[in-house]
């Protein structure tokens, strides 16, 4: 076999005008080869002609692509496949996984109308709210992946409630629902990126169910998965956010709708169709029609649990099972309730609130032995007081007596006092709040920072008040 450096040279031989005998004289080759050779350059091959070798991997190589979207390295797919007949080596694996890697190979998914939309947000730098303040800003784009009709929407962040709303805000734009919403594995979704088992966001679940689609998350290192709607993210960053100013938030939301409109009834790049018309026309009669009402959202978030097995919410305090402790929750704040959700299971629910600084406590969020009821409760705290004096003492017996239910907040703040003041100068503050008949925290306090409670009690008799 002649190699590609000696073709060339009997090439150059040739195109110098030396003969047959002479190139197999100059190359020490057969004069039959030479011949050979020059047939083939006369007939315009380039080259020699090498033979591809057909890895021993070829006849697997579906499973091994499907393998390869799954996740699961050479080592294992090498295991897999051996299961499936493969008695080659692991090395022929390894080099044909890599080959297969650096061809990017991925099947393009052909949707029927009105089947899936896909989701995402996207980045696009700061941008002036209604009040004239630089803020973070998102696109969110939600794209029917049939028409490739899209729904865009600016917000300031990418909480749970923002993506819910942006949701309803879409199927409203479209007046009807995708059967299947293909989601990126966000935070707000889904708090477990598995593509094959994942955790719901309660709230999301609840939206899902209530337009009736089926949330499918995409997987994780898989950005084909939602290549639809990247695109539309794309195209919206450098067709309309870039290199535009806008005078306030207002003004983008004007803009970008008109853009929008425009953007819809384009020659779409891929389908080579007007989105706008293909909806009309194909897809819009095929979308699930809108419920009778829509999903009321709540307020959501994530808390950390206390090791006083509370967390914070609205300036109040709700307390959680104590095997939560350390742990972060999820919360919903609806008008009247508050729910707390660990791993999408409700584990505590409390009554909302009003004011600033109160407790709701379930007792039974505590470990038994951590359990006090009421009166062993005000006992132990009535002790404390008793200890800074009898003012103090008659103090918190007021203070029973005017807060009934939340009594333990002023007198924790009264009690903290002491870590600060005498408590000599504690007792006094709460004589002369007694006087006055005042009981709140802040006035205790304001007495011993101002000094007032050097001043003389204003009346003789302090009215004693019992439990």
């Amino acid at each position: 076999m002649v190699g590609a450096a000696m073709y060339t040279t009997i090439k150059t031989l040739k195109e110098l005008g030396k003969s047959k005998s002479e190139i197999a004289r100059i190359t020490g080759h057969d004069w039959k080869t030479v011949q050979k050779v020059i047939r083939e350059i006369n007939r315009g091959v380039m080259g020699p002609q090498m033979k591809e070798r057909r890895s021993t991997v070829e006849p697997y190589k579906e499973i091994v692509i499907k393998l390869m979207e799954e996740g699961l390295t050479a080592v294992r797919i090498h295991q897999e496949i051996g299961a499936e007949g493969f008695t080659g080596k692991y090395s022929a694996v390894k080099k044909y996984v890599r080959k297969i890697k650096g061809k990017e190979v991925f099947v393009r998914v052909h949707t029927p109308a009105g089947h899936e939309a896909q989701v995402d947000f996207g980045y696009v730098g700061r941008t002036k709210d209604d009040a004239g303040a630089s803020r973070k800003t998102w696109i969110f784009n939600m794209r029917l992946s049939y028409s490739r009709l899209d729904y865009y929407e600016k917000v300031y962040d990418q909480k749970v409630e923002t993506f819910i709303n942006c949701h309803i805000n879409a199927f409203e734009a479209f007046r009807g629902v995708p059967e299947v919403v293909k989601i990126d594995n966000l935070k707000a979704a889904i708090l477990e990126a598995n593509f094959y088992g994942p955790v719901y966001q309660k709230m999301y679940r609840e939206l899902a169910d209530h337009y009736g689609f089926k949330p499918l998350p995409c997987r994780i290192y898989h950005p084909n998965d939602k290549g639809k709607v990247e695109s539309g993210i794309k195209f919206v960053k450098g067709n309309f956010f870039k290199g535009r100013k806008f005078a306030n938030g207002t003004d983008c939301d004007r803009k970008l709708r008109l853009w929008t409109e425009d953007a819809n009834k384009r020659l779409h790049g891929t389908t080579k169709k007007v989105p706008l018309e293909v909806f009309e026309k194909e897809e819009k009669a095929k979308l699930l029609s809108l419920p009778a009402s829509k999903y009321k959202t709540c307020q959501a978030g994530t808390r950390l649990v206390y090791h006083d097995c509370h967390i914070f919410v609205g300036s109040n305090y709700y307390s959680v099972p104590f095997e939560y402790v350390g742990k972060e929750v999820d919360i919903e704040i609806a008008d009247t309730l508050i729910r707390v959700f660990y791993k999408g299971t409700q584990v505590a629910l409390h009554t909302r609130l009003q004011g600033k600084g109160q407790f709701s406590t379930d007792q039974s969020h505590y470990p038994k032995y951590k359990r006090y009821s009421e009166t062993e409760h005000q006992e132990k705290y009535q002790t404390k007081m008793a200890e800074i004096g009898v003012f103090a003492e008659q103090l918190f017996f007021l203070i029973l007596k005017e807060t009934k239910t939340y009594w333990h907040q002023p007198v924790r703040g009264i009690l903290s006092l002491t870590k600060i003041y005498p408590k000599a100068i504690v007792e006094l503050a709460c004589k002369r709040a007694l006087s006055y008949g005042a009981w709140q925290y802040h006035i205790v306090r304001n007495i011993c920072q101002n000094g007032a409670y050097l001043l003389p009690v204003e009346f003789e008799t302090i009215t004693e008040v019992t439990a």
